[in-house]
Order: structure tokens, then sequence, then C-alpha cells
């Protein structure tokens, strides 16, 4: 039960098993489907990878939104059907819109392979404006050094999208948006202040407070519209914050996100009878659900 004047609600993540390590679901689910333009929200792991082995997500469609990557730890080899093909690494931005369809694959590097290896940080969602839903697919990379970072009061802040003050992200976006990685001292603290109509706030590690009451490990917390709340650290922790603008109701099904349905019935079919792109150099895919 949410008592705070700051919340709006906690939502408790589904653990998702992603083939040999597990995801902790926050967005969607049966309490709520998005925060701002967010409609999908996976920590993953972390997972540790005996030599041999590594992350393999096989090809896979998109459409009508945006997939974002960003890494905690570890490294991921993002090849899609635009002939893209790019190392992430911790810190640096994968931004793939999808738009009227796009197949990629997630893969762990060779290198990865030939030791043990770990894999951890978030992959988001972001649902695209009606007039852009359709638009053109297209995928950029930004290196670390690119992504804007701020120390204060013992809080280390990155603005991995979006617009914080005058501060802005070079990632480009289709919509008003907001994504933070905070890490915090012992005893720091930092004052999120009410930039969007929709905010919230994902406790990575244990040892987050809001407004000084406790925020569980891996639980999101929504605030309350026009809401400012102290982020704080008992220990040394991390927490992301999302939000932005609404885009307006979406449906999801499996990879597809879009404000009409039939939009989704559409790219099953095209997907089933492989109209989806190929990515070059890739010879396996996943098939579409039963469900």
């Amino acid at each position: 039960m949410v008592s705070a004047s700051y919340l709006e609600q906690i939502i408790e993540p589904e653990t998702k098993d992603l083939g040999g390590f597990q995801a902790r679901r926050v967005l969607p689910g049966d309490e709520r489907t998005m925060v701002g333009p967010f409609i999908f929200f996976d920590h993953l792991g972390p997972a540790v990878f005996p030599p041999g082995q590594g992350l393999d997500v096989r090809p896979h469609p998109h459409i009508n939104l945006a997939t974002v990557t960003y890494l905690f730890e570890g490294v991921i080899l993002h090849r899609d059907s635009l002939g893209s093909v790019e190392e992430i690494r911790p810190g640096a931005v994968n931004w793939m819109t999808a738009g009227r369809g796009i197949t990629h694959s997630e893969r762990s590097p060779d290198d990865a392979r030939a030791a043990e290896s770990t894999l951890h940080g978030i992959q988001t969602w972001v649902a695209l404006p009606d007039a852009d839903e359709e638009t053109e697919p297209w995928f950029h990379h930004y290196a670390s050094a690119e992504i804007p970072a701020w120390e204060t009061g013992g809080a280390s802040i990155k603005l991995i999208a979006g617009q914080f003050g005058e501060l802005a992200s070079p990632v480009n976006t289709f919509s008003p948006i907001l994504y933070l990685d905070v890490q915090l001292a012992e005893h720091a603290e930092f004052t999120l202040p009410a930039l969007y109509s929709e905010q919230a706030v994902y406790a990575v590690t244990p040892g987050i407070s809001l407004n000084q009451e406790p925020l569980a490990a891996h639980t999101i917390a929504v605030l309350k519209a026009g809401e400012a709340v102290a982020i704080a650290a008992t220990q040394p922790a991390r927490c992301i914050v999302i939000g932005g603008e609404p885009v307006g109701p979406r449906q999801k099904w499996w990879n597809f996100v879009s404000s009409r349905p039939e939009r989704i019935e559409q790219a099953k079919q095209d997907w089933k009878a492989g109209q989806f792109p190929p990515v070059p150099a890739e010879t396996e895919f996943i098939p579409l659900p039963e469900l």
C-alpha cells in the first residue's frame, strides 16, 4: 500500500528467464503499462557467464518503438537489419529506432566468451509519438564520453537521454523524456525536481531512500505529478530515473508496440511470413510465439 504523499505507486518486478540469465521487469505490468513514453523496463542480471558462454538473443523484430540499451558492466554486440554492427560497453548508449520495422540480434562478442564474464545493465523501450511510429528505422551509438555527467552532493549523475534543466543529452529522441543514471556515495543526497508530468525512480541496489523513506532494491517508485523528491543513500547505492510526457495509450504484444492493434496484427503476419528485413551474417531467428 502506498501512503507517502509524493508516491503514486510502488511496482515490484516480475522475474523473467531470458535464456541462461534473469531479468527483472517492472514495465509493462498489470499495475501500470507506461511511465512517460517508457513502455518496457528490464534490469538485466547481473549475470555471470562461464568461459565459452554468453548472451545469445537471436534476430527478432520490432515496430513503432525505440530500444535503449545501457550497461553497468559487460559488453553486448548489436547487429541489425540496417547493417549496423556495434559493441556497447558501460556508460555508452545504444538507441535503435524501429519505426516501420527493424530486426536485430544481441550477443556476447567472441573475446568476452574467452573467459568468465559478467553482464549487468538496463534495457528500455520508448514508445514513439503517433506521427513518428512509422518513421524510417535507424540506429546510433553514443560513446560514454558523449553523455553529460556531473557530480553534486556526493552523487554522480549521467543524463542518458532527454533534458535536465539546462543540460541536454545528445541522444536523439522523439518526445520529452528523462533518463538518468544516479550513483550515490554513503549519505549522499540528490534532489530530483518535478520536471515532467510522469517520473519514476528504480532502485538498482539496496540503500536508496526517497524523502527519507527506504525504497527496496529492484522496485520502482512512480512519483505523483508535480512532486520533487530527495534521493539519498544509506550506503553506496545506485538508481535509475525515468520519465517524460505521455505519448498516448499503447499496446504491446511480444516485441511489438503500437497505438493501433491492427498494426501489431500485421507485424505478426509479416514476421511469420519472413517479410521483415534480415540481419546480415545471421542465420538464426526467434519464431513468432504461438500464444
